[in-house]
């Protein structure tokens, strides 16, 4: 039998949908989606449809969503993009302190390029305050960028909250929600975001696909220049087996979402009170109680360090943080960020629920997890 996934925030599988919808573009439509014979058209024709299956989970306009290569590539666009298009408004950037490295590299890349960059702190929950933004904005501010969702310990950040203090001081605001599309809503103007990162494989399409949501009317040089592709914000030729595949990943992942939220909630929060159950004071919740990713459940294993826990485990597949820190034993940035004592995170192991994870296989690593701890 293979080992029992768990680890949904790192990837996710294709869906079956998705591989689907891919096959005709990887068989039969091979034309360029700018060529205006029936080849070229009928590629066309599956990138805008694709396009719309983005905006409609992010309630949006599909002109207002451009493809890109992924998640990092959506962040790196937003971050370099305001900064050279706002230079002449400023040269100040806040984010937080337990962002992905997809914003935190861009921004020390800008630090060194001279700008400035404020990096927030969170609480013990992982959450930024609010007024922390707004004591943290000047007049030279051109950016506030923070997550919607972390991925190693789901806390939800309170983006209506900050996008409010945003508007208030004529200040663009960009979430990275890599990891809270088709887990929970994601409408734009509920969040008030004026760009917005998506990764694809957190939503069970191919790595390699990325989107970015930018509000209409707001200017931002490209990140890569060359040809009008993309209304002319991401140059090179459509990516359309993987459009598609995305298009179609959020197409089901909105129909599905209902559903997500409250069984795959009920299987994390089952996890949790049978672990729990088990190990008493032996293991500590990390992230937000209740502000947290549904399917998301990071602890702390107590007198154990995590990443031997799970080499002891190699039936149960699961991360000792995000999967852009697998293998190290050092503290993450996001527990060190929430003050989490090295002793108790050393123990810490992420488990990230999924659209096909199973009672039956939430039971099994409970039993597996009382053998080997």
């Amino acid at each position: 039998m293979p080992p029992i996934y768990l680890d949904y925030n790192a990837t996710t599988p294709l869906d079956p949908a998705v591989i689907a919808a891919m096959q005709p573009y990887i068989a039969t439509h091979y034309g360029n989606p700018s060529s205006a014979h029936v080849y070229g058209r009928t590629a066309k024709e599956g990138v805008d449809r694709a396009r719309a299956q983005v905006a409609e989970i992010l309630g949006c306009t599909p002109d207002e969503v451009i493809f890109t290569g992924g998640g990092s590539e959506s962040n790196n666009t937003v971050l370099k993009g305001v900064a050279w298009t706002y230079r002449h408004k400023g040269d100040h950037i806040i984010t937080s302190a337990v962002e992905h490295p997809a914003i935190i590299a861009p921004c020390q890349f800008l630090e060194r390029q001279g700008l400035r960059v404020t990096y927030l702190p969170v609480d013990g929950t992982g959450q930024v305050d609010p007024d922390d933004v707004r004591r943290a904005i000047t007049p030279q501010t051109i950016l506030i960028s923070i997550m919607h969702a972390n991925n190693e310990v789901g806390t939800l950040q309170p983006i209506a909250d900050i996008s409010r203090i945003a508007r208030e001081h004529g200040v663009l605001l960009h979430t990275d929600a890599a990891q809270s599309v088709g887990k929970i809503p994601t409408l734009v103007d509920e969040l008030g975001v004026d760009f917005l990162s998506v990764a694809g494989h957190k939503v069970y399409a191919p790595k390699g696909i990325g989107a970015l949501y930018i509000r209409a009317g707001t200017a931002l040089e490209p990140l890569i220049h060359g040809a009008g592709h993309e209304f002319g914000r991401r140059a090179g030729t459509e990516n359309v087996i993987f459009d598609v595949a995305l298009g179609k990943a959020c197409e089901v992942a909105k129909m599905d979402l209902p559903r997500y939220q409250h069984e795959v909630r009920y299987l994390r929060d089952l996890f949790w009170q049978e672990l729990h159950k088990r190990f008493g004071e032996r293991i500590v919740l990390n992230g937000h109680p209740e502000q947290r990713l549904p399917n998301t459940l990071h602890v702390n294993f107590r007198g154990v360090i995590g990443a031997e826990l799970l080499d002891k485990m190699p039936e149960l597949a699961a991360s000792t943080g995000s999967a852009c820190h697998a293998g190290e034993i050092a503290l993450s940035a996001v527990l060190k960020a929430m003050q989490i004592p090295p002793e108790l995170g050393m123990g810490a192991v992420r488990f990230s629920l999924g659209r096909y994870t199973t009672r039956d296989e939430v039971e099994q690593a409970v039993e597996l997890i009382e053998r080997t701890f």
